[in-house]
């Protein structure tokens, strides 16, 4: 009786967060470090509005963001309420239940909250609508991927926008879910969405193996609730965020030590197939790759797992030459197609800061909080490098706007650092964010 009684109290303080003494003395910065967010977030609104009004900024209408202002309307009462619902419960049940089904929870809630949000807006499927978008190269495809794969570099310029900047996988990847009878805006939408949510799941995987299943499990709601769903529906970056989280995750869980050889193989070959297939899906994905070192590192996966992934790596690499794309050439017709587009003139020195807010937005306050505080060292590891990776592309320069889409792939390890950050306050704060963002600006994502 006595056990069963510590059982739920340490089941009660995991549904709130960690203790004060796990918190440490860095908990005190969480005040100086909010009032940098919000600074750092009205600092770039204010600025952006002005050079807005010089005419420095004629394509953003809002921003830092890419899209235009609107009033919030009863349509966000939905997510609202489920916002409400699951910060009251989603704690608890992501603390007390079995891990496998703590994930489903949370993979449940994730699915929910980003869907309802879409619908509060635009709808799921408008964004796959848009001519500048990937579906609208499919007639291009026909019949004959692999001739297309091969002209690609050449027909280039004549492609929409998003095509333009971006490697022929997403268009790939299209043409293959219409070819198995799942075409059209509304289907492209759902794959995006199933695959950007279960991020979640493979984040958290990724936690419980580096700094053990108590962080995993605190971290779930936040997970679940980050503020970057508003763009999960619907961009096809969300799609590399869930394949890029799925590859993190493979890699470290088949360099367990529990692991068969064979399960190390496999896990490193299919992680590597994954991982390999980033830069193919964006050219902006390539430092993300520092998140798989730095999780092999910590985790000091096996040598045979490397291996494999490695393997993997090279693999996917070779299809593409053999399909007539080489990926050098790629990126330097790209260049070229980036430098000759009214983006490219955006002023470096505010998106320089600007980007930041924006990634300040998608990751939400209790990230902000967090990152003040004393965090368990796999974590710490796994924010580091996708802030390095994120500064490393905001210092290019050409990531010039529009980065609301771009930083998915990294705000979904970055928000992790809200895992010490206690208290449902905290997880309400993620969801507000959210539905503010949702509800007063409209994203052609």
């Amino acid at each position: 009786m006595i056990e069963h009684f510590r059982q739920q109290i340490r089941a009660s303080r995991a549904a709130d967060g960690p203790s004060r003494a796990a918190v440490g003395p860095g908990g005190r910065r969480s005040g100086p470090a909010l009032v940098l967010w919000g600074s750092l977030i009205a600092a770039a609104f204010a600025a952006g509005a002005v050079l807005h009004a010089l005419g420095m900024l004629p394509i953003d209408h809002l921003p830092p963001l890419h899209g235009h202002f609107r009033t919030p309307s009863i349509s966000l009462l939905p997510p609202l309420l489920l916002g409400v619902l699951a910060v009251a419960v989603l704690p608890a049940l992501t603390a007390r239940t079995r891990f496998g089904a703590a994930l489903l929870v949370a993979y449940g809630t994730a699915l929910a909250w980003t869907a309802l949000l879409a619908v509060s807006g635009e709808g799921l499927a408008r964004p796959f609508t848009s001519p500048y978008e990937y579906a609208a190269v499919l007639p291009a495809v026909g019949d004959d991927p692999l001739g297309w794969l091969a002209s690609f570099t050449e027909r280039l310029p004549g492609y929409p926008t998003h095509v333009r900047g971006h490697p022929p996988l997403p268009v790939l990847v299209l043409w293959v879910l219409a070819r198995v009878g799942l075409p059209g805006p509304f289907w492209a939408a759902v794959l995006v969405v199933v695959v950007g949510c279960s991020a979640v799941v493979a984040v958290a995987v990724t936690v419980r193996r580096l700094a053990g299943e108590e962080t995993a499990r605190l971290a779930l709601p936040y997970l679940a609730l980050s503020p970057a769903a508003v763009w999960i529906a619907t961009s096809m970056d969300a799609l590399f965020a869930g394949v890029g989280a799925w590859g993190v995750a493979l890699l470290v869980s088949g360099g367990a030590g529990s692991a068969g050889s064979r399960a190390r193989v496999l896990c490193g070959a299919a992680a590597g197939v994954l991982l390999g297939a980033l830069p193919y899906l964006s050219y902006g994905l390539v430092p993300y790759l520092l998140i798989p070192v730095v999780a092999a590192v910590v985790a000091r996966i096996s040598r045979a797992t490397a291996i494999a992934c490695l393997a993997g790596v090279a693999a996917v690499t070779a299809a593409f030459a053999a399909g007539g794309f080489l990926w050098p050439s790629g990126v330097l017709a790209t260049h070229a197609e980036w430098a000759a587009d009214p983006g490219a003139a955006r002023p470096y020195l505010y998106f320089l800061i600007a980007n930041l807010a924006v990634l300040a937005l998608l990751t939400g306050p209790a990230t902000a909080a967090g990152l003040a505080r004393t965090t368990p060292g796999g974590v710490r590891a796994l924010v580091a490098a996708a802030i390095v990776a994120v500064l490393a592309l905001d210092v290019s320069g050409v990531t010039r706007g529009e980065v609301e889409r771009i930083w998915v792939p990294y705000a979904v390890w970055i928000v992790l650092a809200a895992v010490w950050s206690p208290g449902r306050r905290w997880l309400a704060a993620q969801a507000v964010t959210g539905l503010l963002l949702q509800g007063l600006v409209i994203s052609p994502w």
